[in-house]
């Protein structure tokens, strides 16, 4: 670390203008070939991917994403002779369109059932040739701005579906606001405005060169559409904070009296190998996802650990750097001139942090009980969280969207935003008449307002037939009702009314973001143990610590749920949702728990390794775990708790995205930082720490002989192999804090 740090700052010039040709030259390139995100589903296995693999291998040109053209009219009747010829006019241009394989129109035969009974609400079921996810965002916009076109003349057009909530999805446009806020927060920390633009600068060319690297993987890897924003949410919060705990360092290091070029090697030596382990980290838990099986978050755990990636390494050599080009400039003016005075810094504890630890230190069970009740009292909410997926009437009150919901409810019933779908292979007359009494068994179900009739698609001579149907519940797409029904019907009412060997399946939008959840539910132990395992012996190796992992792993499982229950509280019960900004509740999306823990799990390891590589340090230096823990905690609380503030104000400018899942992220892991910084790191851990005493840095001599010895606290302090004092290196006095802060 010492050699590539000194390296990077002796060829500064070349670094620098390595990381600009690479900005500049993949976001050309980015820009020139384009990003093919797909929200692209396989739950093999499950009914809904079975009824879809059905459709797609009898009758393909059925088994397309399937959308809703919603009309109504202020005045009058859609059936009225002006309405109908403009809404027939439409109709048939959407007819037209490429991906376009049919249109079922309120005005034909069977349509009567599409017409409210009011008269002013109708709706067109459109089916494409293929799934919402192959539909590109031009393709999309133009589907939509084709129906929409067929408005006007008191005629309103909404559409609903998949594919129009592509077209018309928000973009997060509050990376400038978090990045504004992060600035003021910077500032205040460093009181030097080019220190404060250094971590946002770094971050900045860093994440411009990892979203380019994103949106050119989307064409060989299938990547969610809200992977760039996710992974500029991550990267943003975790490259500013690693920045900010390196300039930190280098800071501390020049106002002692370090020559620059020795304070940036030592800050890269200590600092830096914390940040390197951090982000090793926050990828493990990122790429733990892989454990779950579901291609769906292959993408996003991808796309997130390369913007993580791209973080770290623009920590250990952009920010190098640029401090060789900026010297004492970092510095504030005051600490400046007392540095040209000769008054040279001491300690780089702060008064106020060693205050609090050294009352932490006298009273550490109370304070820890104290802490860890709180925490649990968050994390409550969490144990009635219901996975599901938010339906259309959580979609953005002005989108087009959220209006055809809300007409489609008013017309005819929530459960006509998200029908479920019957699909059953077809090989003799027996079976097709075994599928007509299937549908009459459902549509006598409670729960249940209309069921289509049986429409029979024929592949061919010599093929097996479809026969599909529709199922209207009388609960909305998201409502717990409607995944009773589901799983009643799957359970109960289709296996004890079919018969002649018939298979019905129950498919449908609804259906597979049930099955979806399902998934995840079921694999999400094996996820967390992955996770916490993987942690667990990377920080055993780094330590040489049992019980140090076993607290981490332990504190960040608490942050996670406290997290969890945080996001349930607001977005499932409604507490302070007006507040936010939201104004529908619903259940939360079945991979946001799998995401935020991965998110959640690896940025509490960062400010872990952060504080206990100090005490590590400071262990090393005084053998005794108090003073330790108290000089520790002094040292590192200023400056986490600043890189806990900046990463609050981040993913809370992501809360006014516009986009539930964004807000979802935005507000749980901003409670996640808040917490984690100011309860778990700052009270529970060193209480903890102070409680278990020598404890702490066991490992039993077994075990360090099989374990690989990992340097996080860097070549600054001479220790034995066993990760126990040295009595034989020199130990120095323990310094005394200054009266005022040395980040000043």
């Amino acid at each position: 670390m010492r050699t590539l740090a000194g390296w990077c700052v002796r060829h500064r010039r070349l670094v620098v203008t390595g990381w600009l040709v690479a900005l500049i030259g993949l976001t050309a390139i980015s820009h020139s070939v384009g990003a093919s995100y797909k929200d692209s589903f396989s739950l093999p296995g499950t009914q809904s991917f079975e009824a879809l693999n059905l459709l797609q291998q009898v009758a393909p040109k059925a088994s397309g994403d399937r959308e809703q053209i919603v009309v109504a009219v202020e005045q009058g009747k859609v059936t009225d002779p002006a309405v109908r010829g403009q809404v027939e006019a439409m109709l048939a241009k959407v007819a037209t369109l490429g991906d376009v394989a049919s249109v079922a129109s309120p005005y034909g035969p069977t349509g009567a059932a599409q017409i409210s009974s009011s008269g002013e609400i109708a709706f067109a079921n459109v089916t494409l040739t293929k799934q919402a996810a192959k539909i590109t965002t031009g393709e999309a916009k133009k589907f939509v701005d084709t129906a929409k076109a067929g408005a006007g003349n008191g005629v309103q057009v909404e559409v609903e579906g998949q594919v129009a909530k592509s077209a018309t999805r928000a973009s997060v446009s509050s990376t400038g606001l978090g990045a504004a806020a992060a600035l003021v927060v910077l500032l205040l920390v460093f009181g030097s405005l080019l220190a404060a633009t250094l971590p946002l600068l770094t971050a900045g060319i860093a994440l411009g060169s990892s979203v380019a690297v994103i949106a050119l993987l989307s064409h060989l890897l299938n990547t969610a559409s809200f992977s760039s924003e996710l992974s500029l949410l991550i990267g943003l919060g975790v490259g500013v904070d690693y920045a900010l705990f390196i300039v930190t360092r280098v800071r501390q290091g020049l106002q002692r009296g370090t020559p620059v070029e020795q304070a940036i090697v030592d800050a890269i030596d200590t600092s830096g190998r914390a940040v390197m382990f951090a982000g090793i980290i926050v990828c493990i838990a990122l790429l733990g996802m892989f454990a779950l099986g579901v291609s769906f978050i292959y993408g996003v755990a991808v796309a997130a650990s390369i913007a993580v990636l791209f973080t770290v390494v623009a920590a250990l050599t952009l920010l190098p750097a640029l401090l060789g080009f900026f010297g004492t400039r970092v510095l504030g003016r005051k600490a400046r001139r007392r540095l040209a005075a000769g008054e040279l810094a001491s300690s780089d504890e702060s008064p106020s942090w060693g205050r609090w630890a050294r009352t932490l230190r006298e009273r550490p069970a109370l304070i820890a009980a104290a802490a860890a009740a709180l925490m649990l009292l968050i994390a409550v909410p969490f144990f009635s969280m219901r996975l599901g997926s938010a339906d259309a009437g959580s979609d953005p009150a002005g989108s087009t969207t959220r209006k055809a919901y809300e007409l489609l409810a008013k017309g005819f019933g929530p459960g006509y935003n998200g029908p479920l779908q019957l699909v059953a292979q077809i090989n003799n007359p027996a079976q097709e008449a075994a599928f007509t009494t299937v549908t009459a068994a459902i549509a006598k179900t409670s729960g249940v307002v209309r069921v289509t009739a049986p429409t029979l698609i024929h592949s061919g001579a010599g093929k097996p037939s479809v026969a599909t149907a529709d199922v209207y519940p009388s609960g909305s797409p998201q409502d717990a009702s409607t995944t009773n029904l589901l799983h009643r019907l799957r359970d109960t009412i289709v296996p004890a009314s079919s018969s002649s060997g018939l298979h019905v399946l129950i498919g449908g939008q609804t259906a597979i973001f049930d099955d979806f959840a399902g998934v995840l539910s079921s694999k999400l132990p094996l996820f967390i143990g992955a996770v916490v395992l993987l942690s667990f012996l990377l920080l055993t190796a780094v330590f040489r610590s049992l019980l140090i992992p076993a607290v981490a792993a332990l504190m960040n499982l608490l942050t996670a749920g406290a997290a969890f229950g945080l996001i349930t509280a607001v977005f499932q019960w409604g507490w302070a949702a007006g507040l936010l900004g939201v104004d529908t509740t619903g259940p939360i999306e079945a991979f946001v728990p799998v995401l935020m823990f991965a998110i959640v799990f690896g940025l509490s390891m960062d400010y872990q390794v952060f504080l206990v590589t100090r005490i590590y340090e400071e262990w090393h230096r005084r053998g005794d775990n108090r003073e330790a823990v108290t000089h520790g905690l002094a040292a590192t609380g200023r400056t986490i708790t600043a890189a806990g503030a900046i990463m609050v104000l981040v993913f809370a400018a992501f809360i006014l995205g516009g986009e539930r899942v964004i807000e979802l992220f935005g507000l749980g892991l901003a409670g996640a930082v808040f917490l984690d910084a100011l309860v778990v790191r700052s009270v529970l851990v060193p209480g903890l720490m102070l409680l278990a005493g020598k404890a702490n840095w066991w490992l039993p001599q077994s075990l360090d002989r099989l374990l690989p010895h990992l340097n996080v606290e860097g070549s600054a302090h001479q220790h034995d192999k066993g990760g126990q004092p040295d009595p034989h290196a020199h130990v120095a006095p323990a310094p005394q804090p200054l009266l005022e802060d040395a980040a000043a």
